[in-house]
């Protein structure tokens, strides 16, 4: 598993649990609920990395739509709508994807 000694197994499952119905993912609440507002900025950044899928050093809008499933190949993928709502919230700069430290800054807020 790709987060294997970053975040517990059970975190996991309880964030995963806590957005499983379509249009109920918070970003807040994931990071919160997953552990990784409370990680060190290393940490945070390590996070990026693995979901940042195709190694673009950006999380492009269709990594996001399969951004639960970087913690289990079993989650589901997020709606158009949360998608949209999760790139709005962490593009800082408006230039459609997330950087590193858009991304800290999101698990942070």
């Amino acid at each position: 598993m790709a987060f294997a000694g970053l975040l517990s197994d059970a975190d996991i499952k309880a964030a995963l649990d806590s957005c499983s119905a379509v249009d109920s993912f918070s970003y807040k609440t994931f990071f919160a609920k997953v552990g990784l507002s409370a990680k060190s900025s290393d940490d945070v950044k390590k996070a990026f990395f693995i979901i940042d899928q195709d190694k673009s050093g950006f999380i492009e809008e269709d990594e996001l739509k399969l951004f639960l499933q970087n913690f289990s190949a079993g989650a589901r993928a997020l709606s158009e709508k949360e998608t949209k709502a999760f790139l709005a919230a962490g593009d800082a700069d408006g230039d459609g994807m997330i950087g590193v430290d858009e991304f800290a800054s999101l698990v942070k807020a």
